[in-house]
């Protein structure tokens, strides 16, 4: 806590919770990137920034690379760097800001990786904790490894048992974190409470597709990290919603839902389906065994031909609510 009173005093670190220091927004719809990969596997770069210029095109606010929908772990450290470094350059020209996925094995992968990402010029980090059943103590030694990395704004993605009190602590003592993905039990139930023991310092986002996101904005949620899709149709509803014209905002966030129910079964096969039927990506590929791969997102797995069926006539019905 002294550090973050320390930095805010001296100016040299704008800790604002609310932009980076490139003073790109880090507020509304931050969507979760898909990986491309080319028939052979191998990881298509074009088509990752391809990717990135498709949410810029479609007003979509923030762009996250790679984390759990991006299949982060089937991808060597060569390629994550390679990734962020072709997102960070082609970025710099476009006005989401950038957000990179730092999360390893253990905290001196992931302290590489913010190195890393600070040097190539993101505008902040995230990082899930690390893997296993780590305990509190564990989870937050990691965190504060991660954040004593780089002054960037760190995003926490917070998953499976971490509890409002610890997220609280981490935040006491990590000073660039700043903001939180919660994931690990009901953001709805959670927001009010780490808002306000944080005197509104912590900015929560949400996942879960935004499934509730509705909710989350009367809540005063600072965005959500669905996955790229369909983010400009959330982006509308964002967008709408901070203008004041909530009606409207609902309109554009029930062509989101059609979406969002289908891909809550298929996971990320169908994902990256929508991507291909907009004209984003040449195919639907997935690294591993795609029940497995699928099931990340999904409740049942694999994308059939029904399936993208309903997916092909959703993208026909959506068309003239798409801004890209």
């Amino acid at each position: 806590m002294e550090r973050r009173l320390f930095l805010q005093a001296a100016g040299g670190f704008a800790l604002s919770a609310s932009a980076a220091p490139s003073g790109r927004a880090l507020r509304g719809i931050f969507p979760i990137a898909q990986t491309p990969f080319t028939a052979a596997g191998a990881l298509d770069l074009p088509t990752l920034v391809k990717q990135l210029e498709f949410i810029h095109k479609g007003g979509v606010h923030g762009f996250v690379w790679p984390q759990l929908a991006s299949e982060w772990s089937t991808l060597s450290e060569a390629e994550r760097r390679e990734g962020a470094e072709a997102l960070t350059a082609a970025g710099k020209k476009l006005k989401p800001a950038i957000v990179i996925g730092v999360q390893g094995l253990n905290a001196g992968t992931a302290v590489r990786y913010a190195q890393h990402a600070a040097k190539i010029g993101a505008d902040a980090v995230i990082a899930l904790p690390p893997p296993g059943k780590p305990s509190d103590a564990e989870v937050l030694g990691y965190y504060k490894q991660v954040g004593a990395a780089t002054e960037l704004p760190l995003f926490v993605q917070a998953v499976g048992n971490m509890s409002v009190d610890l997220l609280l602590r981490m935040w006491k003592e990590v000073p660039t974190l700043r903001l939180i993905k919660d994931e690990a039990g009901e953001p709805l139930m959670r927001m009010g409470r780490l808002r306000a023991n944080s005197r509104d310092e912590l900015q929560v986002f949400t996942g879960g597709h935004g499934r509730t996101m509705i909710d989350e904005m009367y809540r005063g949620s600072a965005g959500t990290m669905p996955a790229s899709s369909f983010a400009d149709l959330y982006a509308v509803a964002w967008d709408q919603w901070q203008a004041g014209r909530k009606n409207e905002a609902l309109d554009a966030f029930s062509k989101a839902l059609l979406f969002i129910t289908e891909v809550q079964v298929y996971g990320i096969p169908s994902l990256k389906y929508i991507l291909e039927l907009r004209g984003v990506f040449p195919n639907h590929a997935i690294r591993g065994d795609s029940a497995a791969v699928g099931s990340i997102l999904a409740s049942k797995g694999v994308l059939d031909e029904k399936g993208k069926e309903v997916l092909a006539q959703l993208v026909r019905f959506a068309k003239p609510y798409f801004r890209a």
